[in-house]
């Protein structure tokens, strides 16, 4: 009887100890994508990558970006599920901020979630803020851009491996840079 015990005991040990191993792989694999946002860049892009916040005025914002864009950003709108060319975008490259083109993501994050928007299972660091958000009574994790303060999306828990979050964003409040190109 000790001994039967004595072989679970040991058993789920090593399930407990190879499921630990695998998390911690997908946490690396996960630290290694963020760390290598930059790859993803083109050639020559001219972006500037300096986090400070922009202060302009909303009309000088208005006046700059197209009407859908500049709802979502600076208004907090959603565009219609299914709208967004990028929901289909393959091509290895970076999402960045429609509105002051900061990175916010790259191909290799992105993935198929169904939803209709263009969703990321990670971002690049330090590139996006969130807050809580009650406008539809549930409280959500809404996320801005650092440097503009422009509304990209929510993010949530249901996302796939390795860090099973989704971050859901509006298409019309990035652009894409594709890296051969």
């Amino acid at each position: 009887m000790n001994r039967r015990r004595w072989l679970l005991q040991i058993g789920a040990l090593g399930v407990l100890t190879w499921r630990g191993a695998r998390a911690a792989d997908a946490s690396d694999s996960a630290a290694a994508i963020r760390a290598g946002w930059q790859r993803f860049l083109p050639a020559n892009h001219g972006l500037s990558l300096d986090l400070t916040p922009i202060k302009r005025p909303l009309k000088d914002w208005q006046a700059e970006l197209p009407g859908d864009s500049y709802a979502v950003l600076f208004e907090e709108a959603t565009e219609p599920p299914g709208s967004s060319g990028y929901n289909h975008e393959k091509r290895p490259g970076v999402f960045v901020c429609r509105a002051c083109q900061l990175p916010l993501f790259t191909s290799e994050m992105k993935f198929e979630s169904g939803t209709g928007w263009p969703s990321f299972f990670s971002s690049i660091p330090g590139h996006l803020a969130t807050r809580r958000d009650f406008k539809i009574f549930i409280p959500r994790t809404e996320y801005h851009c650092v440097r503009c303060g422009g509304h990209q999306g929510h993010v949530f828990d249901d996302g796939p491996a390795p860090t099973h979050e989704r971050w859901c964003n509006n298409g019309v409040a990035l652009r894409f840079l594709p890296r051969d190109g």
